[in-house]
């Protein structure tokens, strides 16, 4: 069924150019030849309000790629912007997007008019309405209820304001350093001149965390207000300078004549270091007007984007494949100031040498695809951002778990930092630092994080290691704040074997040989899970017996998902899993129950729509496919290792139906860019089916060309095209394909593969094929010599 329009949900409120005339229905004169149609920017096509609502948790504000700045109206819900909200409660400078908790928000700047009486924002909130907003890459503008129109812009570490007032004597803005999206634990405002405020915010929270960090702002004004104040708590005072809160409130309101210049500009400049780093970064990268900061940006995400060339393919398609292609660029985000100081992990201050320093890591989520897709189209940054997750480890004692700004918030379980680190390793990207990367994830593999480390690491991983498997004891005390692996034993067994296998392939490569056979054999800790009775994984408690319901969709010990999902994530051993399944055929089965095949065959969006997805947060009780979360993005790729490829894309292009060009149009959280990742590589056709390796699994691509622009240090061809000529909807199977011109029977590609051919084609037809379906033709497995060695 298709989804129906819902005309008053906004676009990107840009000018679409016009598409090409459709041959047959016109004819030129033969002596005048029809124009060309204008080319059109791939900033264009980007719509931020996708996913700004059904949990999305997107933002529609500005920024520019990895910038420590998210300019971003806030409207109430806890990650900041839904679009079913009514009221603005200012522009704030940090959101992540797509995360699933509270964090962020800092400082809400909201411009008002009249007396300033009210100091909570949700009271002095505005109202707005989406026929009067806009928003592409690095520019956000809403005229408020108010009548007051409020422009964002951003650079990489501040945040650019252009507020239009009506002509009154009492225009205000409000710098609410008191109030953000996370909990709020302490701030300090002071005016320093006629043009400046400075902040202090300590804040912490994101799911359980409670670790805190703290951000300095400092705002300077084009020109100098008239009357100034502070509040603290619900006490508004005319005149002060200075106000602190421990807990509630504080703020300050400034306040400009509007009766000749309606136009107020103001520039907020952030350091995650101190309030030194804060005055240094706007120095140098204050002094600019909006207009020009507005230019830079969108040149900044022209320069991006453009390196991602889509031709033909539906209009939406691509503009929601754009769309993707921009959430993966907002993070991870710069930590460091202009000067290369940044707080570390250990909260002192560092100076990163011969590196940019990165922040905010959600690794559970981005190892499975974004990483990979960085590694692809930013391979420097790349470079920089697995550079700088190694230093946490040096600062704080400890490799990451998932990080935000200063501090680890122990979200989420397993072991995302391996495979993370090993892609980069993989990729080339850490050339100089092979030993040192691997010493650190070894002694994460092998051990676990002091009691005095802030880090829970593999915290299953004594008895992991002594049994194979990560008991599920729930209910167990949490020794630190965060998640706990000991409540999601069974999917903690499965993320450590994973990444076993991603750093055994790398001990390998390094000649550590004894090493690799030892994580070789780790890897196939997934085996214990398996319980003969049922056919299916199952969490063992501390005594080793199996626990919770025998039935799989309400299985126990399974992280955001169920027994039904999760059995597919043995990217490192689909030939072993497939032998305990019972072989090719009874694998296929199940696989087909899974993804309710027959239904996808007669109508894929209505079965995308109505019977995978239940809901964003519906991880649990299930026995489908769920599109929408991290732990079932792998799945439909496992057909390429069961010889039936073409229900690969089958099962692919069904779930693509998802991402759509309205705020609904995103399945789940984005989750810092991964499900937008997803999206990209599934439409590219290529995808990394071994996380943490260089192994990238082919499907059929959703447009007939794309044209890649790449780094020829990390890629020398400069560049890599995929064609499928004639794809369609209807003709989507792939029958041969051909790497620079040379018959390729394989469903798979390796990056060096990838790094000396120009040229990707598949010739496409309305029926499977055998093409992909020979005995080598899967994507290999982990080398089981490795562990019998």
């Amino acid at each position: 069924m298709a989804r129906t329009r819902r005309p008053h949900l906004p676009r990107c409120a840009v000018a679409v150019t016009a598409l090409a005339l459709i041959a047959g229905g016109f004819a030129a004169p033969p002596t005048t030849a029809a124009p060309a149609p204008p080319a059109q920017h791939p900033t264009d096509l980007v719509n931020p309000f996708i996913g700004t609502t059904n949990e999305g948790n997107t933002y529609p504000g500005a920024a520019v790629p990895f910038g420590m700045v998210q300019l971003s109206p806030d409207t109430g819900h806890n990650t900041g912007y839904d679009h079913a909200d009514t009221h603005i409660r200012g522009f704030s400078t940090v959101h992540l997007s797509g995360v699933g908790c509270r964090i962020g928000g800092d400082l809400p700047v909201l411009p008002t008019t009249g007396d300033v009486t009210e100091t909570d924002n949700a009271k002095y909130a505005v109202p707005f309405d989406h026929a009067d907003e806009r928003a592409t890459p690095g520019y956000y503008r809403a005229d408020l209820g108010s009548g007051i129109r409020a422009e964002l812009t951003a650079t990489a570490r501040t945040g650019v304001q252009r507020y239009t007032f009506p002509a009154t004597a009492k225009a205000n803005v409000l710098l609410n350093a008191g109030q953000a999206l996370h909990r709020n634990r302490a701030s300090e405002v002071a005016i320093l001149d006629d043009r400046t405020v400075r902040t202090s915010i300590t804040g912490s929270g994101f799911c359980q965390a409670t670790e805190p960090y703290t951000v300095h702002t400092l705002t300077r004004f084009d020109r100098p207000f008239t009357a100034h104040g502070t509040w603290r708590g619900g006490t508004v005072t005319d005149g002060t300078t200075t106000a602190t809160a421990t807990t509630g409130r504080s703020g300050a309101w400034l306040r400009f004549d509007t009766r000749g210049d309606r136009t107020v500009e103001a520039t907020t400049a952030l350091s995650y270091v101190d309030a030194p780093g804060a005055a240094r970064n706007l120095r140098a990268e204050g002094g600019r007007s909006f207009d020009r900061v507005r230019r830079a940006a969108r040149a900044a995400w022209e320069d991006r984007l453009d390196d991602v060339r889509v031709h033909g393919g539906d209009p939406e398609a691509r503009r929601t494949f754009y769309s993707s292609l921009y959430r993966s660029f907002l993070a991870p985000n710069l930590g460091s100031d202009t000067d290369g100081r940044y707080r570390g992990w250990d909260q002192r201050v560092h100076r990163a040498k011969g590196f940019t320093y990165y922040q905010n890591w959600s690794l559970w989520d981005t190892y499975r695809t974004q990483a990979q897709l960085l590694a692809l189209l930013a391979p420097r940054e790349s470079r920089d951002m697995a550079r700088s997750v190694l230093q946490i480890g040096k600062d704080s004692g400890w490799l990451p778990k998932w990080g935000y700004g200063t501090v680890e918030t122990n979200i989420m379980t397993g072991d995302p930092v391996t495979p993370f680190l090993t892609n980069a390793y993989q990729q080339g990207l850490l050339g100089g630092h092979e030993e040192e990367t691997y010493r650190a994830l070894k002694r994460n593999a092998d051990g676990v994080p002091p009691a005095d480390s802030p880090a829970v690491g593999r915290e299953a991983n004594a008895a992991y290691l002594e049994h194979g498997y990560a008991p599920y004891l729930h209910g167990r005390p949490h020794a630190k704040p965060g998640d706990s692996d000991f409540d999601h034993g069974a999917s903690a067994t499965l993320e450590y074997a994973l990444a076993d296998a991603a750093l055994a392939e790398m001990a390998r490569d390094l000649g550590h040989h004894e090493d690799a056979r030892r994580y070789a054999a780790r890897s196939r800790a997934y085996r214990t899970l398996l319980d003969p009775a049922t056919g299916f994984f199952r969490a063992r408690d501390g005594a080793g017996a199996f626990t919770g319901p025998a039935d799989p969709a309400h299985s126990v010990g399974f992280h955001e998902g169920t027994s039904w999902q999760y059995q597919w994530l043995v990217p490192q051993d689909l030939p072993g899993l497939i032998d305990l399944l019972g072989g090719r055929d009874r694998t296929n089965a199940r696989l087909d129950t899974f993804f309710a095949y027959d239904q996808l065959l007669a109508d894929p969006a209505r079965t995308a729509r109505e019977v995978w997805v239940n809901g964003p947060y519906a991880y649990y009780h299930a026995d489908r496919y769920n599109p929408q979360n991290e732990p079932d993005l792998i799945a439909p790729y496992t057909y390429l290792a069961t010889g039936r490829p073409w229900q690969t894309t089958d099962v692919v292009h069904a779930a693509l139906t998802l991402f759509t060009d309205e705020p609904t149009g995103m399945t789940g959280n984005d989750d810092l860019g991964t499900m937008s990742a997803w999206h990209v590589l599934s439409a590219l056709g290529i995808y990394p089916v071994r996380p943490g390796t260089d192994v990238w699994g082919l499907s059929t691509p959703l447009f007939p060309r794309v044209d890649l622009t790449l780094d020829r240090r990390h890629y020398p061809k400069g560049g890599f095209r995929i064609r499928a000529p004639g794809v369609t909807p209807d003709r989507r199977y792939i029958r041969a394909a051909t790497l620079d011109g040379t018959p390729h029977p394989h469903t798979h590609l390796t990056t060096d593969t990838l790094r000396g051919a120009r040229d990707l084609s598949f010739t496409v037809g309305d029926a499977p094929s055998t093409w992909g379906t020979g005995k080598d033709a899967a994507p290999p497995p982990l080398d089981p010599g490795d562990a019998r060695r």
